[in-house]
């Protein structure tokens, strides 16, 4: 080892040359995981330092339905130095104007006069609190009072009531915990409520509690005694532990598939490290056969070579790691304005070394190929090979080194991303991707050394050439078809995915939802309600269903979360309703409906697909708290629960008798012409006040948002996959450069024009790329196809305007490399350039 290191630092002292490609791409695969991972790192950092006033509290105890019990107040007020009582609900907000009253959907909150706990909210103008929600006073978020035309000072309704708006709502300390709503919020005392006739028996709204506690208390032990004290009472215990579990999960699903985004990238870069390697030993063939010419063995060639390789890697990693932390540093103003919580920028060892190991082992697993393969030549083979690439497979052993590699790369990426499941499948897939890229380029030269001699093209001489160079040994298609084939599947995927979920979201959604959802029908009203929609023309179809809220607590008598996990399910309150008959179109799957006058114990009806992940079974029991009551109710029979029609759906369905005489309201959903839509809500709000309509097409056009935002965050991880492809390409592009220029000078000698070079020149790379963008938008085109009929269980259909983008841009990709490096072929002297070959 002394030896092979001593030739290997005299080796590199000749510099750099032949590795830039090789440092780019690694250095771009280390900086893309390493920042991607230092940003979420940043995020989650925010949330555990802020965890307090992101949740209004060191603690929050929350209740559905109802507000918290003496026995309930009294053990929180005897374990915290302060508790902070909120509601929220959703209402609507209505402003008469001589003109006509216009309506929208707010998000209530009614604070005590100790809100916030911790943090401050900010008002324009900047007023304090106390004075702003002082008498009938509220404030209004930004988007709702511009929406509606307010100004400060003037007058609004909430349900039977007037407020005054005193100031505009520019930000609530403990805003990222609320989760995912779908109207602007109100803020007012919760004593301003009474009058309004929101709250009332069966009414959806929820409680919380804000609990300020010693910092010497445990708050695990806090929310052990919270849970022995008042058990199956439907409470709910959150903490500064993890102040924000929805946007902590998004936030880490997020990163953890931007970091897969960036192992697809670095496989990627993988083929240019594999191609600088092959391409700098095929220059290093005669000192390699002079080393073995002289005694050394295959295995000192080897530990040479690897010596340099792995010298530069630590170079490459180096730079890499210098990106990653530059990065979110140089863009922190802009990732901390995106995203509506508090982000801790700085450095962070953790992601930073698994974004090296991750390099090191990319770098590792795809120069060993080329490496091995010298180690069984012979010095004559070497010398005789000297022209052109050797062909030989490397010995079993260093296979054997290889897939240890890979199943360390990709265990180690399963074990850190924390979703193994899609880990295991991301790298079968870009495995699969690979595998199709690298047969599709065997299979490209085939076919065009077939064309080459086709009689049909005697005379189209620069079609030809290009077709003969495309399909003779050696060359680039192998390099480029893999390298931007790769970059362009993982845009094609994207593109599949995010076409397909904007057609859903902008075509097939519209053709079946309700125009609006009401919500909070008390029973009283359900009547003249019905009377109102049912005889309006406009209303093409009614729907109404009573409706409560419950947690599922147990299933079998035991912990529900111990039978069927963290299913979606159990992670908070669901929609209960009760019904003597099956509704209108129901499918009964499995089990019979109760019989109409049934009045024995309680049974239920349970969503068929639901109940088949949670391992369900007719003749389980299933505890439900609703209202702080536990209610156990047997399976009788499993049903179909189309959500994707946005109608009305429920897990769950119980015979009337089993919540007979518990408050509730009624659910509707009203499916109308557009035209009749304003005139049938401005009746029932006047009629109603209490009642709140969701516009369903607000309702999806927020979700759009989300999503938008979603696929952009994926697609400009995809778009540094393809720029480490774009730095494979021009790597190949300016490794072909000599043997271009002797091309040229061939050409040249034997009558080609400058003109006739360079269109075989780009015709040449036009068809690379138009190869490497159709496999591209096969490969991608499964790919949209499996995660939206298996992951987000849609109907997928192929968008060909982004595969035709994708296929444009393969072409001019390379089209532009090729051309970029044409230039020198075609300034070369023939008699220079073939005096120096002989």
């Amino acid at each position: 080892m002394s030896v092979a290191w001593r030739i290997a630092r005299r080796e590199l002292r000749g510099g750099l040359r032949g590795f830039y490609v090789f440092l780019a791409c690694l250095a771009l695969g280390v900086a893309a995981i390493g920042a991607v991972g230092s940003v979420r790192e940043a995020i989650a950092e925010g949330l555990r330092e802020n965890g307090a006033e992101i949740l209004g509290g060191d603690a929050q105890i929350r209740f559905t339905y109802r507000f918290a019990t003496p026995d309930e107040r009294a053990w929180m007020d005897g374990r915290s130095m302060q508790v902070s009582e909120t509601v929220d609900f959703r209402s609507m907000v209505t402003v008469a104007r001589e003109e006509g009253t216009d309506r929208a959907l707010t998000q209530v909150k009614g604070v005590d006069d100790l809100y916030p706990l911790y943090g401050a909210v900010e008002l324009s103008p900047d007023v304090p609190l106390d004075q702003a929600l002082a008498g009938d006073q509220a404030v209004l978020g930004q988007l709702l009072a511009d929406r509606l035309g307010l100004q400060v000072g003037d007058r609004f309704r909430l349900g039977q009531k007037e407020f005054t708006l005193s100031a505009v709502l520019i930000a609530l300390p403990d805003d990222g915990s609320a989760g995912l709503s779908f109207g602007p919020p109100t803020l007012l005392r919760r004593a301003a409520l009474d009058g309004t006739g929101l709250i009332t028996p069966g009414t959806l709204y929820e409680s919380s509690y804000q609990l300020k506690i010693p910092p010497s208390a445990d708050l695990q032990s806090m929310q052990q005694a919270a849970e022995a004290a008042f058990p199956n009472t439907g409470m709910r215990w959150r903490d500064s532990r993890n102040a924000a579990p929805g946007l902590t999960t998004f936030v880490d699903r997020i990163g953890a598939f931007l970091v897969l985004v960036g192992l697809a990238g670095m496989a990627v870069g993988g083929v240019g490290v594999a191609a600088a390697v092959r391409a700098y030993l095929e220059r290093k063939t005669a000192v390699i056969a002079t080393l073995k010419t002289i005694g050394a063995e295959g295995r000192m060639v080897f530990a040479t070579y690897l010596i340099q390789i792995g010298v530069l890697a630590v170079l490459g990693i180096a730079l890499g790691l210098v990106l990653a932390i530059l990065a979110p540093l140089a863009l922190a103003p802009i990732v901390t304005a995106q995203l509506p919580l508090p982000v801790q920028i700085a450095i962070y060892p953790g992601p930073l070394a698994e974004a090296a190991l991750y390099g090191a082992l990319s770098a590792l697993l795809f120069t060993l190929w080329p490496l091995a393969r010298t180690e069984q030549i012979r010095a004559a083979a070497l010398f005789r090979d000297a022209a052109g690439p050797s062909r030989g497979w490397p010995a079993p052993r260093m296979l054997l080194a290889m897939l240890v590699v890979i199943v360390a790369l990709v265990g180690s990426a399963a074990y850190l991303s924390g979703i193994p499941t899609l880990t295991l499948w991301a790298a079968a897939g870009v495995t699969g991707a690979m595998v199709l890229l690298w047969l599709s380029a065997r299979g490209v030269q085939a076919l065009c050394r077939y064309l080459a001699r086709r009689p049909a093209l005697r005379g189209r001489t620069t079609l030809r050439l290009a077709l003969g160079a495309i399909g003779g040994p050696g060359g680039e298609t192998g390099a480029v078809v893999l390298s931007l084939g790769l970059g362009l599947t993982v845009l094609a995927s994207v593109g599949q995915i995010d076409a397909n979920l904007r057609a859903a979201i902008a075509q097939d959604l519209p053709e079946v939802a309700p125009s609006y959802f009401i919500v909070d029908i008390q029973p009283a009203q359900l009547d003249g309600y019905l009377d109102r929609v049912e005889n309006d023309p406009g209303v093409t179809r009614v729907q109404t269903a009573p409706m409560l809220r419950g947690i599922i607590t147990r299933i079998n008598e035991q912990p529900a979360a111990e039978v069927a996990g963290e299913h979606w399910v159990l992670s908070g309150d669901r929609g209960v309703t009760y019904s003597a008959t099956p509704p209108p179109g129901t499918v009964i799957t499995a089990g019979d409906w109760w019989p109409e006058d049934y009045v024995g114990d309680p049974v239920m009806s349970f969503a068929a697909e639901e109940g088949a992940e949670m391992g369900l079974k007719l003749g389980d029991a299933v505890t439900v708290n609703i209202l702080g009551r536990d209610i156990t109710a047997t399976i009788t029979s499993f049903r179909e629960v189309d959500f994707s029609t946005a109608g009305i759906g429920f897990i769950l369905s119980m015979n009337p008798a089993a919540l007979q005489g518990a408050p509730h309201t009624a659910i509707s959903t009203v499916y109308a012409d557009e035209a009749a839509e304003a005139p049938l809500i401005r009746d029932l709000s006047n009629a109603y006040p209490n009642i709140t309509a969701i516009r369903v097409r607000d309702a999806i056009d927020r979700v759009s948002g989300i999503l938008t935002g979603l696929a952009a965050a994926i697609t400009y991880g995809a778009l540094a996959t393809l720029v480490t492809g774009m730095f494979v390409l021009i790597g190949t592009a300016a490794a072909g450069v000599r043997a271009r220029v002797y091309e040229a000078a061939i050409l040249k000698t034997i009558g080609g024009e400058r003109g006739m070079i360079l269109r075989y020149f780009a015709l040449r790379s036009a068809i690379l790329g138009a190869a490497a963008g159709a496999v591209a938008v096969l490969a991608g085109a499964l790919a949209g196809w499996s995660v939206t009929e298996f992951v987000m269980e849609g109907d997928y259909a192929f968008q060909p305007l982004s595969a035709l983008v994708i296929i444009a841009g393969g072409v001019l990709a390379t089209l532009l490399a090729g051309l970029a490096f044409a230039l020198r072929p075609l300034a070369a002297r023939p008699t220079g350039v073939l005096r120096a070959r002989e």
